[in-house]
């Protein structure tokens, strides 16, 4: 049994293959932060249905054409059904990736800021047999939120930073019985 995704084809393949797997990358890094963010407050399976409306939507979450939205995107942002409409997420999404460029601009990359922050040991053991034995935090997501909100990022606290840690493969916290363990 897998840690979670079981029974909808899209949550499986996104666990099997890409939960955990490290990601590296400014464009691949943003989009997971930013898609983290409008997660806040809904079930992420909604946002993995809508993950490509979203790379269409903010040009594949390209930092440089992002940080260049305006008014005029964020109404159209804002009338697109596709996505979560959702204005301080919408704005957030613009506002890291200007982060992003400004990161470039000062001779830095989103990619070692965040891996800066990863863990010595990647894998807990003995891994959680169950997830309320996972941590929301650790030291690092603190860490890293505080990193990321002081380049500029917004909807990064601690919480959100340790989920995309997760999913970033800067940690493993799949299960112990999951296949992907297994395998």
């Amino acid at each position: 049994m897998r840690c979670f995704g079981d029974g909808d084809p899209l949550y499986e393949e996104y666990h099997d293959t890409e939960w955990g797997v490290p990601v590296r990358g400014d464009t691949e890094l943003l989009e997971r932060f930013c898609l983290e963010a409008f997660q806040s407050g809904l079930a992420w399976i909604t946002i993995l249905r809508k993950r490509p409306a979203f790379r269409t939507a903010f040009a594949g979450f390209d930092p440089e054409v992002v940080a260049g939205y305006g008014d005029d995107d964020v109404a159209r942002l804002l009338a697109d059904a596709g996505i979560v409409r959702n204005r301080a997420k919408i704005e957030a999404t613009i506002g890291n990736a200007r982060a992003v460029v400004a990161l470039h601009d000062a001779g830095r990359t989103l990619t070692e800021l965040v891996w800066s922050h990863a863990p010595d040991v990647r894998v807990r053991q003995p891994r959680a047999t169950r997830f309320d034995e996972v941590p929301a935090t650790t030291p690092e997501s603190v860490a890293l939120a505080r990193s990321l909100k002081g380049a500029g990022f917004r909807f990064v606290g601690p919480t959100t930073a340790y989920a995309a840690m997760q999913a970033c493969g800067l940690v493993d916290d799949h299960l112990a019985g999951c296949p992907v363990v297994a395998g």
